[in-house]
């Protein structure tokens, strides 16, 4: 199985370059699935709408994935719990709108997509390492798993990744907007990447307009944040799963897309 997963996808100009340039992306890497975390997708950069949802779903993303920004707008809760394509971090409460695991039909066969928050600077609810193996318990006999850890600490997606290693397919970081330089292949065969980077324009800081948010550091006064506008560039890994499930490698990859 061939795996396009995308990171985070930061406002308006984030998701048209995507769906833009997906169609092309997933013929030139005959991928047989696409997941793209689609948390900041909204066009403030934060939090995801219907309409946005179903745009890029309609787009060619076969499963969105999301974080801490889920719950931003009210719209989204229904939607979460009747859309078996877009997933929030099971280490939530139960009771919240939406699942944290799903499974979609790919030409290769079935993938499951486990979203997870981390514990480390944020608030999910419960540990994601004790919500990792609940979650795993719901796709027993499906080969092909992929964790998406929404995470600020760079050391508790790398724990993760360890304690999933030969567990499921491949464990990728997202939140930070930031990609890493760590993708490997674990000793037990999961495919591992400490934060993916973002679909946003690379002129920015993490997808906003640096001019605001210098303003915030320099006067440590509120600033309002928009999303910065530009060259949008689209960051993500490239997964080739083997027929056991495990991960035969990780690519990443970058695209700019020009306005």
């Amino acid at each position: 199985m061939i795996v396009l997963f995308f990171g985070d996808v930061v406002g308006k100009p984030g998701r048209q370059a995507l769906a833009k340039r997906l169609p092309d992306l997933r013929k030139r890497y005959a991928a047989d699935a696409v997941v793209a975390n689609g948390e900041n997708a909204a066009s403030q950069g934060v939090g995801i709408s219907p309409d946005i949802a179903n745009a890029l779903l309609a787009a060619g993303v076969d499963v969105i994935t999301t974080g801490n920004h889920v719950y931003r707008r009210r719209e989204i809760y229904s939607y979460l719990d009747g859309q078996p394509r877009i997933v929030r971090p099971y280490n939530y409460p139960p009771s919240n709108p939406g699942r944290g695991v799903t499974v979609v039909d790919t030409p290769a066969g079935r993938l499951g997509v486990v979203n997870l928050s981390g514990e480390l600077f944020m608030s999910p609810g419960r540990s994601p390492f004790e919500a990792a193996d609940e979650a795993l318990e719901q796709l027993q006999g499906v080969r092909n798993v992929l964790v998406d850890l929404h995470a600020e600490a760079t050391s508790e997606k790398v724990a993760m990744g360890h304690y999933l290693d030969g567990r499921v397919s491949a464990v990728l970081g997202t939140h930070t907007h930031v990609r890493t330089g760590d993708a490997r292949v674990l000793p037990g065969g999961t495919a591992y990447i400490s934060d993916v980077g973002m679909c946003a324009v690379r002129d920015s800081v993490i997808g906003v307009k640096k001019e605001q948010v210098l303003e915030r550091f320099l006067t440590r006064m509120p600033a309002r944040f928009d999303v910065a506008e530009g060259d949008v560039w689209l960051e993500g890994v490239l997964l080739h799963f083997g027929e056991n499930g495990m991960a035969d490698a990780i690519e990443p990859f970058e695209e700019a897309v020009p306005r």
